[in-house]
């Protein structure tokens, strides 16, 4: 695991920021499926927006005012969440409503020294959100 950076300080993400067709639909999802939880949440109309803890210090922002489904050239290729059992995580979020893109594997990702030995499976939330559920293995 990391540690942290000199250069502005701590270490891990904060939040990951991503805009949403439906606020409320959106906040369920990750809320029941995922089990994060608000932290914050201000605005009114197209400006509301929520901050829910991912754990670990980490956070996902959602945006209202959004559109539904794929979000095609956007900045955000997917959102990588940490996993303790990535099979257990993607059923989850199947039940939940999401799009399966990519069934658990095992990866070693050719990282230099060595390469990375990780657990991995992708889906498409409801709000079209590409997210990938991350796991460390031993190797």
């Amino acid at each position: 695991m990391g540690g942290t950076r000199s250069t502005i300080g701590g270490a891990g993400f904060h939040h990951v920021a991503v805009r949403v067709g439906d606020l409320e639909r959106a906040v369920a999802f990750y809320a029941d499926a995922l089990g994060m939880t608000v932290s914050k949440a201000w605005g009114e109309g197209d400006g509301r927006a929520v901050m829910l803890d991912a754990g670990n210090g980490n956070y996902l922002e959602l945006f209202a005012g959004g559109t539904d489904g794929p979000k095609e050239g956007g900045a955000i290729l997917h959102v990588a969440l940490r996993a303790t059992d990535v099979d257990a995580a993607l059923r989850r979020a199947r039940t939940a409503g999401a799009e399966v893109t990519m069934e658990p594997r095992d990866v070693d990702i050719p990282t230099q020294p060595r390469p990375y030995p990780v657990r991995i499976a992708f889906c498409r939330a409801p709000d079209g959100t590409v997210l990938e559920f991350f796991q460390e293995r031993s190797g």
